[in-house]
Protein backbone atom coordinates (compact mmCIF):
# COMPACT_ATOMS: atom_id res chain seq x y z
CA UNK A 1 0.00 0.00 0.00
CA UNK A 2 0.68 3.40 -0.10
CA UNK A 3 3.94 4.51 -2.97
CA UNK A 4 4.14 0.94 -4.82
CA UNK A 5 8.27 1.53 -4.54
CA UNK A 6 8.00 1.66 -0.73
CA UNK A 7 6.71 0.39 2.43
CA UNK A 8 5.05 3.59 4.93
CA UNK A 9 5.35 2.62 8.19
CA UNK A 10 3.89 5.37 10.70
CA UNK A 11 5.10 4.93 14.24
CA UNK A 12 2.74 7.13 16.72
CA UNK A 13 4.14 9.09 19.48
CA UNK A 14 3.23 11.51 21.88
CA UNK A 15 4.51 13.16 25.17
CA UNK A 16 6.13 10.94 27.76
CA UNK A 17 6.04 8.50 25.24
CA UNK A 18 8.89 5.57 25.45
CA UNK A 19 11.70 6.30 23.71
CA UNK A 20 12.67 2.45 22.90
CA UNK A 21 9.29 1.44 22.04
CA UNK A 22 9.76 4.05 19.21
CA UNK A 23 13.60 3.93 18.55
CA UNK A 24 13.36 -0.40 17.86
CA UNK A 25 10.51 0.40 15.47
CA UNK A 26 12.52 2.76 13.83
CA UNK A 27 16.39 1.33 14.03
CA UNK A 28 14.95 -2.00 13.03
CA UNK A 29 13.31 -1.15 9.30
CA UNK A 30 16.11 1.45 8.94
CA UNK A 31 18.76 -1.30 9.21
CA UNK A 32 16.31 -3.47 6.82
CA UNK A 33 16.97 -0.56 4.05
CA UNK A 34 20.73 -0.22 4.93
CA UNK A 35 22.02 -3.95 5.21
CA UNK A 36 20.85 -4.98 1.98
CA UNK A 37 18.12 -4.59 -0.93
CA UNK A 38 14.73 -4.93 0.92
CA UNK A 39 12.81 -5.12 -2.37
CA UNK A 40 10.27 -3.00 -1.39
CA UNK A 41 12.17 -0.25 1.63
CA UNK A 42 10.94 1.15 4.31
CA UNK A 43 9.50 4.68 4.54
CA UNK A 44 9.33 5.74 8.30
CA UNK A 45 7.34 8.41 10.26
CA UNK A 46 6.95 9.24 13.43
CA UNK A 47 3.54 10.71 14.25
CA UNK A 48 1.92 12.54 17.06
CA UNK A 49 -0.65 14.85 18.15
CA UNK A 50 -0.34 18.21 16.43
CA UNK A 51 2.99 17.17 14.71
CA UNK A 52 4.79 18.66 18.04
CA UNK A 53 8.71 17.30 18.93
CA UNK A 54 7.60 14.48 21.28
CA UNK A 55 9.33 14.99 24.92
CA UNK A 56 9.68 11.47 26.04
CA UNK A 57 9.29 10.10 29.36
CA UNK A 58 12.96 9.99 29.51
CA UNK A 59 12.88 13.46 29.09
CA UNK A 60 14.83 13.63 25.59
CA UNK A 61 13.27 15.49 22.74
CA UNK A 62 12.46 13.94 19.50
CA UNK A 63 11.90 16.77 16.51
CA UNK A 64 11.03 16.00 12.86
CA UNK A 65 7.87 14.67 13.89
CA UNK A 66 4.24 14.62 11.60
CA UNK A 67 1.00 15.54 12.65
CA UNK A 68 -0.64 12.84 13.39
CA UNK A 69 -4.38 14.53 12.29
CA UNK A 70 -2.54 15.50 9.16
CA UNK A 71 -1.37 11.76 8.00
CA UNK A 72 -3.63 10.15 5.73
CA UNK A 73 -3.33 6.45 4.08
CA UNK A 74 -2.64 4.16 2.67
CA UNK A 75 -0.04 2.91 5.08
CA UNK A 76 1.92 -0.38 5.10
CA UNK A 77 1.86 -0.89 8.95
CA UNK A 78 0.60 1.53 11.60
CA UNK A 79 2.56 1.49 14.93
CA UNK A 80 1.30 2.81 18.25
CA UNK A 81 3.88 2.98 20.61
CA UNK A 82 3.55 2.92 24.81
CA UNK A 83 4.82 4.67 27.99
CA UNK A 84 4.24 6.69 30.27
CA UNK A 85 1.65 9.45 28.44
CA UNK A 86 -0.48 6.50 27.21
CA UNK A 87 -3.48 6.35 29.79
CA UNK A 88 -3.81 10.10 28.68
CA UNK A 89 -3.74 9.75 25.10
CA UNK A 90 -5.93 6.34 25.03
CA UNK A 91 -8.25 9.34 27.07
CA UNK A 92 -8.73 11.34 24.20
CA UNK A 93 -11.64 10.72 21.60
CA UNK A 94 -10.21 12.56 19.35
CA UNK A 95 -6.92 11.23 18.90
CA UNK A 96 -7.88 7.75 19.23
CA UNK A 97 -10.20 8.54 16.60
CA UNK A 98 -7.37 9.41 14.33
CA UNK A 99 -5.28 5.83 15.15
CA UNK A 100 -9.03 4.08 14.25
CA UNK A 101 -9.21 6.31 10.92
CA UNK A 102 -5.66 5.45 10.09
CA UNK A 103 -5.76 1.31 10.91
CA UNK A 104 -8.45 1.15 8.67
CA UNK A 105 -5.54 2.58 5.64
CA UNK A 106 -3.24 0.49 6.99
CA UNK A 107 -2.60 -3.15 5.74
CA UNK A 108 -1.48 -4.03 9.53
CA UNK A 109 -1.51 -2.29 13.02
CA UNK A 110 0.44 -2.52 15.86
CA UNK A 111 1.14 -1.67 19.55
CA UNK A 112 4.15 -1.46 21.39
CA UNK A 113 3.98 -2.41 25.15
CA UNK A 114 0.63 -0.26 26.70
CA UNK A 115 0.20 0.91 23.21
CA UNK A 116 -2.38 -1.82 23.53
CA UNK A 117 -4.05 0.44 25.61
CA UNK A 118 -4.61 3.16 22.28
CA UNK A 119 -5.51 0.18 20.45
CA UNK A 120 -7.66 -1.45 22.25
CA UNK A 121 -9.59 2.29 22.99
CA UNK A 122 -10.57 2.50 19.17
CA UNK A 123 -12.13 -0.98 19.89
CA UNK A 124 -9.42 -2.51 17.58
CA UNK A 125 -8.97 -5.21 19.83
CA UNK A 126 -12.49 -6.24 20.60
CA UNK A 127 -12.35 -10.23 20.61
CA UNK A 128 -8.59 -10.60 19.40
CA UNK A 129 -6.18 -12.13 21.66
CA UNK A 130 -3.60 -9.32 22.75
CA UNK A 131 -0.50 -8.73 24.58
CA UNK A 132 1.10 -5.88 26.54
CA UNK A 133 3.82 -5.40 29.22
CA UNK A 134 3.23 -7.85 32.04
CA UNK A 135 2.94 -5.19 34.65
CA UNK A 136 0.20 -3.28 32.84
CA UNK A 137 -1.69 -6.35 31.51
CA UNK A 138 -4.17 -6.82 34.73
CA UNK A 139 -5.10 -2.91 34.41
CA UNK A 140 -5.99 -3.75 30.53
CA UNK A 141 -7.64 -6.54 31.22
CA UNK A 142 -9.81 -5.12 33.66
CA UNK A 143 -10.13 -1.63 31.68
CA UNK A 144 -11.27 -3.75 28.32
CA UNK A 145 -12.76 -7.06 29.10
CA UNK A 146 -13.70 -7.70 25.63
CA UNK A 147 -9.95 -8.23 24.44
CA UNK A 148 -8.81 -11.67 25.39
CA UNK A 149 -5.48 -10.11 27.07
CA UNK A 150 -2.76 -12.91 27.30
CA UNK A 151 0.81 -11.58 29.34
CA UNK A 152 2.69 -14.39 28.67
CA UNK A 153 4.01 -14.49 24.69
CA UNK A 154 6.66 -11.38 23.59
CA UNK A 155 3.75 -10.59 20.66
CA UNK A 156 1.16 -11.17 18.93
CA UNK A 157 -0.79 -11.42 15.82
CA UNK A 158 -4.40 -12.04 15.69
CA UNK A 159 -5.32 -10.86 11.89
CA UNK A 160 -3.99 -7.56 10.71
CA UNK A 161 -3.41 -6.65 14.16
CA UNK A 162 -0.04 -7.26 16.09
CA UNK A 163 0.39 -6.26 20.07
CA UNK A 164 3.86 -6.67 21.42
CA UNK A 165 5.30 -7.08 25.27
CA UNK A 166 7.44 -4.42 27.03
CA UNK A 167 9.84 -1.93 25.55
CA UNK A 168 12.62 -3.98 23.56
CA UNK A 169 9.92 -6.71 22.59
CA UNK A 170 9.23 -4.41 19.86
CA UNK A 171 12.85 -5.09 18.35
CA UNK A 172 11.15 -8.69 18.20
CA UNK A 173 7.90 -7.53 16.57
CA UNK A 174 10.18 -5.59 14.00
CA UNK A 175 11.99 -8.38 13.05
CA UNK A 176 9.31 -10.43 12.74
CA UNK A 177 7.72 -7.65 10.43
CA UNK A 178 10.77 -7.53 8.54
CA UNK A 179 10.80 -12.06 8.18
CA UNK A 180 6.95 -11.38 6.95
CA UNK A 181 8.02 -8.77 4.20
CA UNK A 182 11.42 -10.07 2.88
CA UNK A 183 12.18 -13.80 4.65
CA UNK A 184 14.74 -15.27 7.48
CA UNK A 185 17.57 -13.59 5.92
CA UNK A 186 17.42 -10.04 6.14
CA UNK A 187 15.89 -10.70 9.76
CA UNK A 188 18.78 -12.28 10.69
CA UNK A 189 21.28 -10.13 9.55
CA UNK A 190 19.18 -7.19 11.34
CA UNK A 191 19.25 -9.03 14.63
CA UNK A 192 23.29 -9.46 13.97
CA UNK A 193 24.06 -6.18 13.28
CA UNK A 194 22.13 -5.34 16.38
CA UNK A 195 23.95 -7.93 18.74
CA UNK A 196 20.63 -9.51 19.36
CA UNK A 197 21.38 -13.30 20.19
CA UNK A 198 18.15 -14.27 17.47
CA UNK A 199 14.84 -13.73 16.77
CA UNK A 200 12.67 -14.99 19.72
CA UNK A 201 9.92 -16.68 18.72
CA UNK A 202 6.56 -14.63 19.68
CA UNK A 203 5.10 -17.08 21.84
CA UNK A 204 8.23 -17.00 23.67
CA UNK A 205 7.58 -16.14 27.47
CA UNK A 206 8.37 -12.34 28.74
CA UNK A 207 9.33 -13.73 31.81
CA UNK A 208 12.05 -16.51 32.08
CA UNK A 209 11.54 -18.86 35.38
CA UNK A 210 14.56 -17.44 37.04
CA UNK A 211 13.44 -13.69 36.93
CA UNK A 212 9.46 -14.14 36.76
CA UNK A 213 9.15 -14.36 40.36
CA UNK A 214 11.02 -12.44 43.45
CA UNK A 215 12.87 -14.44 45.25
CA UNK A 216 11.09 -16.61 47.78
CA UNK A 217 10.88 -15.78 51.30
CA UNK A 218 10.60 -19.38 52.05
CA UNK A 219 13.92 -20.57 52.78
CA UNK A 220 13.41 -24.01 51.99
CA UNK A 221 12.24 -23.50 48.09
CA UNK A 222 15.06 -20.38 47.62
CA UNK A 223 17.73 -22.82 48.51
CA UNK A 224 15.95 -25.74 46.00
CA UNK A 225 15.50 -22.99 43.26
CA UNK A 226 19.41 -22.55 43.55
CA UNK A 227 19.90 -26.17 43.41
CA UNK A 228 18.24 -26.75 40.79
CA UNK A 229 19.81 -23.92 38.46
CA UNK A 230 23.08 -25.51 39.56
CA UNK A 231 22.30 -29.17 39.09
CA UNK A 232 19.69 -29.28 36.25
CA UNK A 233 21.31 -33.16 35.18
CA UNK A 234 20.66 -34.67 38.90
CA UNK A 235 17.64 -36.45 40.07
CA UNK A 236 15.04 -33.41 40.47
CA UNK A 237 12.39 -35.40 40.73
CA UNK A 238 10.54 -34.41 43.64
CA UNK A 239 10.38 -36.96 45.92
CA UNK A 240 14.25 -36.78 45.41
CA UNK A 241 14.14 -33.04 46.33
CA UNK A 242 11.59 -33.60 48.88
CA UNK A 243 14.23 -35.61 50.51
CA UNK A 244 16.88 -33.28 50.34
CA UNK A 245 14.77 -30.99 52.14
CA UNK A 246 13.94 -33.10 54.73
CA UNK A 247 9.83 -32.74 53.99
CA UNK A 248 7.69 -35.08 52.25
CA UNK A 249 6.81 -34.47 48.71
CA UNK A 250 3.24 -33.23 49.33
CA UNK A 251 4.54 -30.45 51.48
CA UNK A 252 7.11 -29.61 49.19
CA UNK A 253 4.95 -28.81 46.23
CA UNK A 254 2.97 -27.19 48.47
CA UNK A 255 5.63 -24.81 48.98
CA UNK A 256 6.35 -24.36 45.63
CA UNK A 257 2.98 -24.23 44.37
CA UNK A 258 2.56 -20.83 47.47
CA UNK A 259 6.20 -19.44 46.82
CA UNK A 260 6.53 -19.90 43.03
CA UNK A 261 3.35 -20.45 41.83
CA UNK A 262 4.11 -23.69 40.03
CA UNK A 263 4.41 -27.53 41.60
CA UNK A 264 8.26 -28.69 41.88
CA UNK A 265 7.92 -31.15 38.69
CA UNK A 266 6.70 -27.68 36.48
CA UNK A 267 9.51 -25.69 37.55
CA UNK A 268 11.99 -27.86 36.64
CA UNK A 269 11.23 -29.08 33.44
CA UNK A 270 10.92 -24.98 32.68
CA UNK A 271 14.61 -24.88 34.42
CA UNK A 272 16.46 -27.73 32.31
CA UNK A 273 14.20 -25.89 28.81
CA UNK A 274 15.80 -22.64 29.64
CA UNK A 275 19.51 -23.88 30.41
CA UNK A 276 18.89 -25.75 27.14
CA UNK A 277 18.27 -22.84 25.46
CA UNK A 278 21.02 -20.90 26.77
CA UNK A 279 23.42 -23.63 25.55
CA UNK A 280 21.85 -23.63 21.82
CA UNK A 281 22.60 -20.11 21.56
CA UNK A 282 25.90 -20.17 23.06
CA UNK A 283 27.14 -23.22 21.85
CA UNK A 284 27.48 -25.80 18.77
CA UNK A 285 26.70 -28.59 20.97
CA UNK A 286 24.51 -31.54 19.45
CA UNK A 287 21.30 -31.98 20.52
CA UNK A 288 21.90 -34.70 22.34
CA UNK A 289 24.60 -33.25 24.33
CA UNK A 290 22.39 -30.46 25.16
CA UNK A 291 19.56 -32.65 26.33
CA UNK A 292 21.55 -34.89 28.51
CA UNK A 293 23.45 -31.84 29.94
CA UNK A 294 20.07 -30.43 31.08
CA UNK A 295 18.43 -33.38 32.25
CA UNK A 296 16.74 -33.47 29.64
CA UNK A 297 17.08 -37.00 28.30
CA UNK A 298 16.83 -37.46 24.83
CA UNK A 299 16.71 -35.30 21.92
CA UNK A 300 12.80 -36.35 21.65
CA UNK A 301 12.61 -34.69 25.42
CA UNK A 302 13.85 -31.87 24.55
CA UNK A 303 12.16 -30.92 21.24
CA UNK A 304 9.04 -31.71 23.67
CA UNK A 305 10.38 -29.17 26.05
CA UNK A 306 10.49 -26.40 23.32
CA UNK A 307 7.43 -27.38 21.61
CA UNK A 308 5.76 -26.87 24.64
CA UNK A 309 7.46 -23.53 26.03
CA UNK A 310 8.52 -21.68 22.95
CA UNK A 311 6.73 -22.99 19.84
CA UNK A 312 9.25 -24.35 17.91
CA UNK A 313 11.72 -27.12 17.49
CA UNK A 314 15.42 -26.81 19.19
CA UNK A 315 16.96 -26.62 15.79
CA UNK A 316 14.78 -23.65 14.58
CA UNK A 317 15.24 -22.16 17.58
CA UNK A 318 19.08 -21.84 17.60
CA UNK A 319 18.72 -21.10 14.29
CA UNK A 320 16.62 -17.72 14.69
CA UNK A 321 13.64 -19.39 13.11
CA UNK A 322 10.20 -18.13 14.73
CA UNK A 323 7.81 -20.27 12.76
Amino acid sequence: MGDRAERVVAVVGFESAELLDIACVTTGLALANALGDPGTPYRVRVIAPGGASIRCGTGLLLAGVESLERTKGPLDTLVVSGGLGVERFAADPRLVGHVRRLSRESRRVASVCTGAAVLAAAGLLDGRRATTHWQFAPLLADGYPEVRVDAAPLWIRDGNVYTSAGITSALDLTLAFIEEDHGPEPARQVARHLVVHMQRPGDQRQMSVFTAAPPPREDTVRILASYIAAHPNEDLSTPALAARAGMTPRHLTRLFTRCLGVPPGRYVRGVRTEAAAHLLLTSSLPLASVASRCGLGTPEALRKAFLDRYGVSPSRYRDGVTG
